[in-house]
Parts: structure tokens; sequence; C-alpha cells
């Protein structure tokens, strides 16, 4: 376990890595949205994005790439939609902060036209 560890933490414990780097490391969500969701997640417990150093936030992103490519090879999704909740007010249930990388395959949904704002339905067209 990481010195900066929080115990009461599912993403301070020890899980099976699918990538990793100096500081962070991904791994298949649990409950997925689409096959071969990823969160990508800094060893350092930290709550959110904007508490991440400018490292880790590098360092996700090159795992965000990595994962990209790897799922590409494996899933050939369609696209992609990377996203992270910071705050309760977001969503976040875990506090330590972790990206989503979620592949996308056509006829996923109806019409996936305004992606990520559709974390507010009413929103999500315009």
């Amino acid at each position: 376990m990481n010195a900066d560890a929080d115990p009461q933490c599912p993403f301070c414990r020890e899980m099976p890595r699918v990538l990793h780097n100096e500081l962070a490391f991904a791994v298949y969500d649990r409950t997925p949205v689409n096959p071969g969701h990823m969160l990508l997640i800094p060893f350092r417990h930290v709550a959110d994005w904007f508490d991440c150093t400018e490292q880790e936030q590098q360092a996700l992103l090159a795992l965000a790439a990595v994962g990209r490519d790897r799922l590409q090879r494996e899933r050939q999704p369609d696209g992609f939609n990377l996203g992270v909740n910071c705050g309760p007010a977001a969503g976040q249930s875990i506090f330590h902060v972790h990206l989503h990388l979620i592949p996308r395959y056509r006829g996923d949904m109806a019409d996936p036209l305004g992606g990520v704002r559709g974390v507010i339905p009413a929103r999500q067209k315009y």
C-alpha cells in the first residue's frame, strides 16, 4: 500500500491493474457502462482532478492514450468518452480521483449527440 493511501478507500487497495506508469494505473470498471470501460487512477490518494499535481494529471492523460490504443486493438470501439467527476454535485462517489475511459459503440444508445453533456439529460441536445 502507498504511503499516502487511505485504508478505507477502495482505490488505495491492491487490485488487478491493466496498465500502469510511474504515477498512475488503470483497472477495468467493476460496473462498466460499456465493455472495456477503464478507470485511470493515481497511486497517491487525492480527492479530485484539481488536487492532482501537474505530473499526476499528465500521467493520467498518458494512460488514457495507452488505454485507448489497447481498447482499439482489443475491442474496436467506434468512439470514446473520457470524463471525471469532481465533487458530490458532479456525481463523485469515491473521493480518490479517477478518470473514466469509456469505449463507445455505434448503436449503444439511440442518439449519442451531445456526449458528456448527457450528465444533465435535458441539456444533452443542442
